[in-house]
């Protein structure tokens, strides 16, 4: 098989891997009634695109995806719950600033939208760090904004990725429905998977 060939036969590979693991994150949401299902379904999907980062690329896909959906169904459903709790603030305050006309409620939407960025790059992290680190939610939490402070290339990085991508998907929606999770879910956990790495290696130089 010469180069070219090779790079096709991957190229085509990668896809095909893109769209069935987009397929079952789908499946395994809707399996779970959609609010039991998607944090699981998402975070199985995260494990999966970890251990093809780390070079296990021969895992029966639909079996790897299976195991880490059924081994963190609670626990992804408790992270959850802490996510959806801090969304609904979020967009209460959003709507009350909304359709409060005072002047001073006004300054405040500074500080919200300064919130709503962090959170955004949070919720960037939260998943891989689900699925890198083997502790407790609120552990899990901490340990994601941290590396989200302390890696503000990264960050920078992934948001340019994520808004590259969704350009690309909001042009082409067919993208979005066939592969929009599987490809979220790598961007997020390669670059992740970098910044831990750089974080682990700082700690022990340290």
């Amino acid at each position: 098989m010469n180069a070219t060939s090779s790079f096709l036969y991957r190229s085509m590979e990668w896809i095909t891997r893109f769209a069935y693991a987009n397929l079952l994150w789908f499946l395994f949401t809707l399996m779970g009634g959609v609010l039991l299902g998607i944090f699981p379904a998402t975070t199985a999907l995260f494990a999966l695109n970890r251990e093809w980062l780390k070079g296990n690329g021969d895992l029966p896909v639909f079996r790897t995806f299976w195991t880490y959906y059924k081994k963190d169904f609670l626990k992804s459903n408790l992270l959850g719950l802490f996510l959806g709790a801090a969304i609904l603030l979020i967009v209460i305050d959003f709507l009350f600033m909304h359709v409060n006309t005072n002047d001073l409620w006004k300054i405040a939407y500074l500080p919200l939208f300064g919130f709503m960025a962090l959170f955004v790059l949070f919720f960037f992290y939260v998943f891989p760090a689900f699925v890198h680190f083997d502790l407790k939610v609120g552990q899990i939490m901490k340990n994601a904004f941290l590396i989200m402070l302390i890696n503000p290339i990264h960050s920078f990085l992934m948001a340019v990725c994520l808004v590259s991508i969704f350009l690309i998907m909001r042009a082409i929606p067919a993208l979005a429905f066939i592969f929009g999770a599987s490809v979220y879910a790598f961007i997020t956990m390669w670059i992740s998977y970098h910044a831990f790495n750089r974080t682990r290696n700082k700690n022990k130089q340290a």
